[in-house]
């Protein structure tokens, strides 16, 4: 008596798990190929790059400026910065560091920005210059009231 299993093997169910390695064998490799094709986006500028500001005392590191302190050059993203990088005003851990986006950008959410007579499209130093712009034609205006007499 022999130990051996007598079950038929289906030729017909071979040949399509042979057909869908290959296909799924292709499909890589058209993705690959792809993928190799498309140009590589231009790494960021240290002034597109975004910045953190430390929770602790509000400290903001900029990867344009860098950390001289800490011997850090201009041009270093924040998360490439050491694990053992401390805030260099209050000594506070890297976790303790929020992302405020790059400079001279809209502050906000990017979905928000179509809201508000489009005061919400301006940087934060055009926001100033309207704001404190307006205080003084009121201040000139509320002057020249004293002309009516």
């Amino acid at each position: 008596m022999s130990t051996e299993s007598n079950s038929p093997v289906d030729p017909i169910s071979v040949n399509d798990d042979q057909a869908t390695e290959n296909t799924v064998a292709a499909t890589a490799e058209e993705a690959i190929g792809e993928a190799a094709n498309e140009p590589a986006e231009p790494p960021l500028t240290p002034q597109e790059m975004d910045r953190f500001e430390c929770l602790a005392c509000g400290y903001t590191y900029e990867p344009a400026k860098g950390d001289d302190r800490s011997n850090i050059s201009a041009g270093v993203p924040f998360p490439e910065l050491p694990l053992n990088w401390r805030c260099p005003v209050c000594g506070a851990q890297k976790k303790r560091f929020a992302n405020v986006g790059p400079a001279g950008t809209p502050s906000g959410f990017k979905e928000n920005l179509s809201y508000g007579l489009g005061v919400n499209t301006l940087t934060p130093g055009q926001k100033s210059v309207l704001i404190f712009g307006a205080l003084a034609v009121g201040f000139f205006f509320f002057l020249s009231l004293y002309g009516l007499r």
